[in-house]
């Protein structure tokens, strides 16, 4: 089962509300930055921030890890969450996670639109999701499809 947020978050007031949701589960703590993983944490990340009157940043891959680019850095002791729009396995967030940690940011929480590890992604830091979804995953010894030669194809998805 493949998602492609990009669909929904097209339309700014649906991206809108998405990121008043997620920033309701941080009402009343003090975040300072919001920073997502681009590609997919970028617009959900920036309502995320706008709704908490944060600033945002995010991280991209250079030579295969996720740092920050662009000028972005962050200050020690700044209160940081990570956003992303699908958590799967959870290694974008948890590389950005680490992208803030090594600029001194505290990171107090991550967040998602879906969660469809079946609650299993361990990003190092409370993760909550607007909604969680149930996605059975095979390895490609068991999967009748790739047995199959059936090519498998994740629009937008890295390697």
């Amino acid at each position: 089962m493949y998602l492609q947020s990009a669909l929904v978050l097209q339309f700014p007031d649906k991206a809108e509300l998405f990121g008043r949701a997620i920033a309701e589960e941080y009402k009343g703590q003090k975040i300072d930055v919001v920073a997502g993983p681009a590609i997919g944490g970028l617009i959900i990340g920036h309502e995320v921030a706008r709704a908490l009157g944060a600033r945002f940043i995010w991280t991209e891959r250079q030579d295969g890890a996720m740092t920050l680019r662009r000028g972005f850095s962050v200050k020690p002791g700044e209160r940081a969450i990570v956003v992303e729009d699908v958590v799967t396995t959870g290694g974008s967030v948890r590389e950005t996670i680490e992208a803030l940690k090594k600029g001194g940011a505290e990171v107090v929480g991550a967040a998602s639109i879906i969660d469809r590890s079946s609650g299993k992604a361990d990003v190092g830091v409370p993760l909550t999701r607007l909604s969680r979804l149930d996605v059975r995953s095979f390895d490609p010894n068991e999967c009748e499809l790739c047995r199959a030669g059936v090519e498998i194809i994740k629009p937008g998805s890295r390697k």
